[in-house]
């Protein structure tokens, strides 16, 4: 059922916009796998078996992403994901990445699992937190033709609330996905918009631990 075509990774550094230059640039990293897509041209009502079987392939992608930007797991503070659907595919089947491309990356930057973690005792003592990587990952998809772009969000990877963290990466795989591919996204990035000042909740300031505030 899983078919890998090609894989495209994009890496950027935001030094400043119309701004001081950061003194740390922010990195932002994206990674597409284009699969063929096994339900296109027909209605399949049982789709579920693909989510399965698309958790090692988030995995993966996962591992790449953080590879190829050349950070730390520790620095990343920002995730989002996304799904561009062939012209033969359904929106439905961008949901199946859903399950297998937010938990592996919130499993590789540390996620314990949220309740189970206190009885279980994996609580960071400083902090109180169970693991990392507590919010939802935010995402979106779209039935698009060769070439189309896709605004992927992204949040803050411990409280959704945190508002300097609130972005999007533009995300583009060059010549897919044909009408019978399916491409999948992972994004993340190392911080704030560069020049973030607009107020809210900071990220050093979260202290519920609920993926919320």
């Amino acid at each position: 059922m899983i078919e890998i075509r090609r894989i495209f990774t994009q890496v950027e550094q935001i030094h400043h916009e119309f701004g001081p230059v950061a003194a740390i640039p922010l990195v932002r990293g994206a990674i597409g796998a284009v699969l063929t897509n096994p339900f296109a041209g027909r209605f399949e009502p049982n789709i579920l078996p693909m989510m399965d079987e698309l958790q090692p392939v988030g995995v993966e992608m996962a591992q790449r992403l953080l590879a190829a930007m050349n950070v730390p797991a520790e620095r990343i503070e920002g995730y989002g994901k996304g799904a561009i659907i062939g012209a033969d595919g359904e929106l439905e089947h961008g949901a199946l990445w859903h399950v297998p491309g937010g938990y592996a990356m919130r499993e590789l930057l540390g996620w314990k699992g949220e309740r189970s973690a206190y009885a279980k005792g994996q609580v960071d003592l400083k902090t109180g937190q169970p693991g990392n990587a507590l919010a939802i990952v935010p995402s979106t998809k779209k039935v698009g033709g060769p070439g189309a772009t896709l605004d992927v969000p992204l949040t803050h990877i411990n409280a959704s609330y945190v508002r300097s963290h609130f972005d999007a990466m533009e995300v583009r795989v060059p010549g897919a996905p044909s009408a019978q591919e399916i491409v999948f996204i992972l994004v993340m990035s190392t911080g704030p918009r560069v020049h973030a000042r607009v107020g809210g909740l900071a990220a050093s300031a979260v202290s519920k631990w609920d993926g919320l505030r």
